[in-house]
Order: C-alpha cells, then sequence, then structure tokens
C-alpha cells in the first residue's frame, strides 16, 4: 500500500483531474474514492460544505447529489446523511438490546457523535463516554453535523479527547457495554491496535461489568471483501469471549456489506418478539432500521462469508494485522 497519502482534487468534465481548491468546484463535480488499485466510487456533489484538517486527518463535509451530506476523513467516506443510521443503529442497539439493563457506555472512537445519539435513546442510560483522540474532528462535526446537536449538549455524555487505550486504562470504573466505533485498520495507522487479542483481552474485557457486552465494527463483510479484515477481527475476538456474535448490514453509500462483532461470556439467548418487546420498553422514539426480525437475520450469514469465518485462522496481533486498502486516497 504504501505510505498514505491525503491528496484531494477536483475532477470534472472537461478537465479530467485537476488541482482546484475544494471550496472552488466547477460544474460535474465528483468524489472519488479509491477502494481498490483498480476500483473506484464516485459521488456527484452539490457542494463542498467544509473542508479543515488536524494533526491527525484531513475533514471534509460534502454535499452530495444521492446521500446528502457525507463525512470524508482522509479520503475515505465515513458516513452519510442519508444512511447513516443504518451503520449506527447496528453498531449500538442490538448490545444494549442483549444486555438486562445497560446503564454505562464507553465508545471508542465515534467522534461524530452519531454512535453516542444512538445510546442516548436508551431510557436506562446514566452515563456514555465517548473517547476520541481528535479534539478537531469532533468540534467539526458538533458544529457542522446537526442530527447528533441534542447528543452533543447531553448531560449524560462525558466527552474525552485521548487515545482510548489510555483512556481505559487510566480509568477506574467499568461498562456494561463498550463500542468499538474506530476507523477501519489501516497501514501506517495506530487504529489497528484496537483491534489486536492483547487489546481485547488484557484493556476491553477487564473493565466489562458482570454480563457485560463489547461489540465493534469489523469493516466490510461483502461476499468480495469479507476476507480482508472481517474474518479476522471476528477470529480475534473469539479467543478472548466466550460467546461471540458476527452479524452484517448493506450500507448503500459504502457499496458493500458491512459487519459487525458482539461478543460477551454470557450468551445471546433472545428471539425476535423479545427484542421486539425490549424496544419498546427501553427505546425512547423509533428506530429506522432494526427490529427483532432484521436482527436475528443480520446474524446469518450467506455460505461463502459463514464458511470463511469458520475457516479463519488470522489472529490480529501488534506484528501481525490486516489492513484495508486506500487509506488517505480520495479525489474531489
Amino acid at each position: 500500500m504504501g505510505e498514505a497519502v491525503h491528496e484531494v482534487y477536483v475532477t470534472n468534465g472537461s478537465n479530467g483531474w485537476g488541482n482546484h481548491p475544494m471550496n472552488g468546484l466547477d460544474k460535474c463535480e465528483w468524489f472519488e474514492e479509491e477502494v481498490d488499485a483498480d476500483l473506484k466510487l464516485s459521488y456527484a456533489l452539490n457542494c463542498v460544505l467544509h473542508r479543515g484538517s488536524s494533526s491527525y486527518q484531513d475533514i471534509a463535509l460534502l454535499d452530495t447529489k444521492h446521500f446528502g451530506k457525507a463525512l470524508v476523513i482522509d479520503g475515505k467516506m465515513q458516513s452519510t446523511e442519508m444512511d447513516e443510521f443504518i451503520y449506527h443503529e447496528c453498531l449500538v442497539h442490538p448490545a444494549l438490546l442483549f444486555h438486562p439493563n445497560p446503564k454505562t457506555v464507553f465508545i471508542m472512537g465515534g467522534g461524530e457523535g452519531s454512535a453516542a445519539r444512538e445510546v442516548l435513546k436508551h431510557k436506562s442510560i446514566q452515563c456514555v463516554v465517548m473517547c476520541d483522540i481528535d479534539q478537531e474532528v469532533v468540534d467539526f462535526c458538533r458544529r457542522y453535523l446537526t442530527a447528533n446537536f441534542k447528543a452533543f449538549a447531553s448531560d449524560k455524555l462525558c466527552l474525552a479527547i485521548n487515545d482510548a487505550k489510555a483512556e481505559l486504562e487510566k480509568r477506574q470504573e467499568k461498562y456494561d457495554v463498550i463500542v468499538g466505533d474506530l476507523s477501519d485498520p489501516v497501514e501506517g495507522g495506530p487504529c489497528y491496535q484496537l483491534y489486536t487479542k492483547s487489546f481485547y483481552e488484557n484493556v476491553v474485557k477487564p473493565k466489562l461489568n458482570y454480563r457485560g457486552i463489547f461489540v465493534t465494527q469489523a469493516g466490510p463483510a461483502g461476499v468480495f471483501t469479507h476476507k480482508e479484515v472481517f474474518t479476522s477481527i471476528h477470529n480475534t475476538v473469539k479467543r478472548v469471549f466466550k460467546y461471540v456474535k458476527a452479524y452484517t448490514a448493506h450500507i448503500p453509500s459504502f457499496v458493500d456489506t458491512w459487519g459487525w462483532v458482539m461478543a460477551s461470556d454470557y450468551p445471546f439467548s433472545l428471539n425476535a418478539e423479545e427484542i421486539d418487546q425490549r424496544i419498546m420498553e427501553r427505546i425512547k422514539g423509533e428506530l429506522l432500521y432494526l427490529n427483532g426480525d432484521s436482527l436475528i437475520c443480520a446474524t446469518t450469514m450467506n455460505k461463502a462469508v459463514q464458511e470463511s469465518l469458520l475457516k479463519e485462522t488470522h489472529v490480529y496481533t501488534e506484528d501481525d494485522a490486516r489492513f484495508i486498502y486506500g487509506h488517505g486516497i480520495g479525489c474531489l
């Protein structure tokens, strides 16, 4: 993959690749994300709403024609206004619904505030800690992502700007649920260390309360992409926790199926009717994507993915990691 590239360009119909500033787009503007050496995704734009950078990454807020506002970090699409609810409902609600009475949650990453927004829909929540390493990303999202204004203003939200590993290690308290809303593991980035067996075993698991649940996003899980990191993350978590559930959902703006892994030392025993009952009793408002049937179905893999999960032997370590392609390769 080589060194990460943080280049941003304008592309238009007449000039091809251009070196124009992001805020001065011409007609036929597109954002392109390189997802493989011979594959790019293109998103038509109305305009670039904002661009910034921090010590860690480049940040852009785009107004796309098809998906509405889109958050792009280091050239990689993170979420869009139209369909981010799918990703964040799947990330947060299964673990909180399977927990008997979740009161405290620690979110690793999640700087845009959407994971915290979903956690705060649960009536039982007393405190949610959101720990993101990048102050600039948090400030950017707090200012521009209107859907999360209430979450950022909640007195139940404790915001920590720190490395998630260091923050968990220094805190004395334990949590009912720990959520990994982290960037994908990329070569040259620090995040892959938060997908390792030693991190799960020595940091995450000891910080869970009795009957605690850990859940993490686990990257692309499509027929052609699930072997990049999804099966490896699943296998790594299996080495640490007694009960592990993988589940997936299609994210339209990612143009792929996405995966999550949920784990505990206590079984996940709810059926669809019981999940629906807990949604009705516990959650303020209405979920847009998840219900009992869809959550149960999400844990059923197609044949190719299921066989890969069963056959996977790789375990994430600091010295042996798998990475997602394309860190920092995006063009405007």
